[in-house]
């Protein structure tokens, strides 16, 4: 990362510098090994590695991979509970299974319904036309989900979101990029117009820090193959920047 030099400059979307004038306090712990077709493996692997890096103790950010990743992820949070999750997203993942598999990535927000550590859900960005029929919609709302459409942020801003988070909650944010709208996050596998702007995650962000404790945070699904120009890694890194420096500010 190019700017991973200018640390101590001031950054205007944080209100200042990375770390907020405290000692660097991000560690990377690197790449979780995977195996192909080893699904049920590599969801130890991921909730392991969480249980570690919770254990140090520190906030556990994961990067990369599919929704699917999210489900051990969460898993891996279990005694660090009650937690709300918060995702960002297109779709609402809540099918319960597809082609026999419980654990993919259309699945993760129904799995994460059914954790007892966790207490609430709310969805924002939803739009178009996901896998979700009615009755994972009705799944959804019979579980209490707060459905928050991309729409209703572009018009009344993300304030009537946050409400729906509880002051002092321990809040868990799941990113899918597709979340973002195509114009500024072209890398990912399915594009849909009218997505959350960069100024408006980064204001949800903000707001979760201010009212919530950042206990976890994934950014999934980016597509390397669909990006232009570089412009969705450059969206994700910066996402990952204003989520580092939040949780830095609520320490």
């Amino acid at each position: 990362m190019r700017d991973s030099a200018l640390i101590d400059h001031w950054d205007f979307d944080l209100g200042g510098t990375l770390f907020d004038g405290q000692p660097v306090s991000c560690i990377d712990v690197g790449d979780i090994p995977t195996v192909l077709h080893d699904n049920a493996g590599n969801r130890v692997r991921i909730e392991s590695k969480t249980r570690e890096v919770l254990a140090i103790p520190a906030v556990p950010i994961l990067l990369g991979g599919n929704d699917s990743v999210v489900i051990p992820f969460l898993w891996g949070l279990e005694d660090h509970g009650p937690v709300w999750v918060v995702q960002i997203d297109a779709h609402i993942d809540w099918r319960d299974e597809v082609h026999g598999e419980r654990h993919g990535y259309s699945s993760l927000m129904r799995r994460a319904s059914e954790m007892a550590h966790v207490v609430g859900i709310l969805q924002v960005g939803l739009r178009s036309v996901g896998s979700a029929r009615s009755t994972e919609i009705e799944a959804a709302q019979r579980y209490g989900s707060r459905f928050v459409t991309a729409r209703e942020i572009h018009a009344f801003g993300m304030e009537p979101a946050l409400r729906h988070v509880p002051e002092g909650a321990r809040v868990v944010i799941t990113l899918d990029c597709d979340g973002l709208d195509p114009g500024v996050m072209p890398g990912v596998a399915a594009r849909a117009p009218g997505g959350l702007t960069y100024s408006q995650v980064i204001d949800l962000i903000a707001g979760l820090g201010t009212r919530t404790r950042i206990v976890g945070f994934d950014l999934v699904e980016l597509f390397p193959p669909a990006d232009i120009d570089g412009l969705s890694a450059q969206t994700a890194v910066r996402l990952l920047v204003d989520v580092v420096g939040t949780i830095v500010r609520q320490v």
